[in-house]
């Protein structure tokens, strides 16, 4: 019988014990639409800590879907444009604070985030990073 330190889920990948420390960067595995929306908001600009894969993808479909929106109203009528300006700025931050816990998930340091400025290939490394499952390590970034 071997001795397995986590638990392991159906598809036997192990599953990282939660951080003995402050709940709040503690990843929610499994997050429902609704949670990971208000996850976000709520850590406005928590740079520490991890997010998981439902947190981050929830909250990119909606984002996508507003964005869609927002600029196919802006095709009609110019004042959509700037309220698509300004939904723009007021999620920056936010975006990249979850975009950096959910690279902290993987074990990557926040700052491969970089990468966004480097069109096309930077996006495509980001995106299969933050598809990625999480790693035991990444706990060191809970700290």
């Amino acid at each position: 019988m071997s001795y397995e330190p986590y638990p392991t889920s159906p598809f036997g990948e192990p599953t990282p014990p939660p951080p003995a420390g402050d709940p709040a960067v503690a990843p929610l595995r499994g997050a429902t639409f609704g949670q990971a929306v208000q996850r976000f908001f709520q850590k406005y600009a928590q740079f520490r800590g991890r997010a998981s894969r439902s947190e981050f993808w929830w909250w990119f479909l909606l984002a996508a879907i507003i964005d869609v929106v927002l600029n196919l109203a802006g095709r009609a009528s110019g004042a959509f444009v700037a309220i698509s300006y300004i939904w723009s700025l007021a999620t920056l931050v936010p975006w990249l604070a979850l975009g950096a816990r959910r690279l902290h998930d993987t074990n990557r340091s926040g700052w491969w985030q970089l990468l966004l400025l480097i069109p096309l290939v930077g996006w495509i490394i980001l995106i299969i990073w933050w598809a990625l499952s999480e790693k035991p390590e990444g706990a060191r970034f809970d700290v």
